[in-house]
């Protein structure tokens, strides 16, 4: 005879525990203590068995049906419920220890083993720190867009509008980690298209008018600061390399016989090596550098910190002590100067600059192809930019350039 709630609620425990039943194996079990416990009792594959479905009064009658009801079903399946219900409990522990952080951390280490550069790491746990205090310690698949917005939109209230983006971008990719290895079936930040401010990149700022590079070259030949940040400054205006690859380059890099500068992939933006020819000019700067910085590891080690290479903001501090605004010149703008007049100059092969620029090429065909290939017009190409720059910098008469066919070497 099925049970009533009102009659569950007078039953009275005894010596023994005792059971009720309410009909399709589901029972209740009243014991001494005076607990009540919901118990299915089924058999499968020949063998009698029961599981426990929770506590009256957590668990009221009609929950109590309910679950039986699921559990008849299982057993309908060849299913047993009792041994579900542990798998269903190893799989909330294992879906509880899968937090966002501890997903983050298995993608930044899986980053790390394919090579990505050590100032990129240190940038993406940066980026982490403006959200693992909200949602860190979440399992990843409970994960809801609104929750993931919260913190963007307060580093977009700061006007950081790019940081917002690129941590939601970031924050993506780890969740698509998380899928890849079954945490989760979707991704939130999908629905957060168009929730952030867009940010409209601003290009690096650039002197490409050759005369008033060369003044830019003698305020640099005048710089009265540190002898390590003059000698940086001349040489990313030498070899225009992006600041990170220079600030960071250490002297074991460096083959004055072969007079070249081998970059390791891992700290290039195109994780491959890079090879940058070094004029005389930018060899004779080097072994004046190597007197002052030659007995350790790095070219231009840190103030605080002789292990620890110059901040990403001393070249533009040192720029702007020479009065130059950002509006005017970047450390990075070093590089569009070099792109800019070369691409000018008609000199040179277009293919030739972009390779000297370790700009990654579309074309997978003729990517394998440029890695090696222009060396020898780069070579002559290093060359011809430091004597050109040696024109500039003593304000000798600048002649317009006539475009032509052919190119040096």
């Amino acid at each position: 005879m099925a049970l009533t709630d009102r009659e569950i609620r007078n039953l009275k425990p005894a010596a023994e525990k005792y059971k009720k039943s309410d009909g399709g194996g589901l029972q209740l079990w009243v014991l001494p203590g005076g607990a009540k416990t919901w118990r299915y009792a089924y058999r499968i594959n020949g063998k009698q068995k029961d599981t426990v479905l929770g506590q009256f009064p957590f668990v009221g009658l009609a929950d109590a049906r309910r679950k039986r009801d699921e559990a008849k079903a299982l057993v309908a399946s060849g299913i047993d419920p009792g041994q579900q219900k542990k798998l269903d409990k190893i799989t909330k522990a294992l879906a509880d220890a899968a937090t966002f952080e501890a997903i983050a951390g298995e993608y930044l280490a899986k980053k790390a083993r394919e090579g990505m550069a050590e100032s990129t790491q240190k940038r993406l746990r940066s980026q982490l720190r403006y959200v693992l205090p909200a949602f860190g310690k979440r399992p990843i698949a409970e994960l809801t867009a609104p929750e993931i917005l919260a913190p963007l939109k307060k580093i977009e209230a700061k006007g950081r509008f790019e940081t917002a983006t690129r941590t939601k971008e970031l924050c993506g990719a780890i969740i698509r980690y998380g899928m890849a290895h079954g945490h989760r079936k979707d991704d939130p930040t999908q629905a957060l298209h168009g929730a952030l401010t867009s940010h409209k990149t601003k290009h690096r700022a650039a002197i490409i008018d050759r005369v008033a590079f060369g003044g830019l070259l003698r305020a640099i030949e005048d710089f009265d600061g540190q002898l390590t940040t003059k000698a940086a400054l001349k040489l990313a205006a030498l070899l225009f390399t992006r600041p990170g690859e220079l600030r960071n380059a250490e002297w074991s890099e460096f083959d004055f016989a072969k007079a070249v500068w081998t970059i390791p992939a891992g700290r290039m933006k195109m994780r491959r090596e890079h090879h940058v020819p070094l004029s005389r000019q930018a060899l004779a700067i080097l072994q004046e550098l190597r007197a002052l910085t030659g007995e350790g590891k790095l070219l231009f080690p840190g103030n605080r910190s002789y292990v620890q290479p110059i901040s990403e903001n001393t070249l533009n501090a040192a720029l702007r002590r020479m009065g130059y605004t950002k509006e005017q010149m970047t450390a990075h703008g070093f590089r569009g100067t070099a792109s800019t007049l070369l691409n000018e100059s008609g000199h040179f092969s277009p293919d030739a600059i972009e390779r000297a620029l370790s700009h990654q090429d579309a074309n997978e065909i003729r990517r394998a192809y440029n890695h090696g290939a222009y060396w020898k017009e780069r070579v002559t190409m290093a060359q011809w930019w430091a004597d050109h720059l040696d024109t500039l910098r003593k304000g000798g008469e600048v002649v317009r350039w006539k475009q032509r066919d052919e190119h040096i070497g």
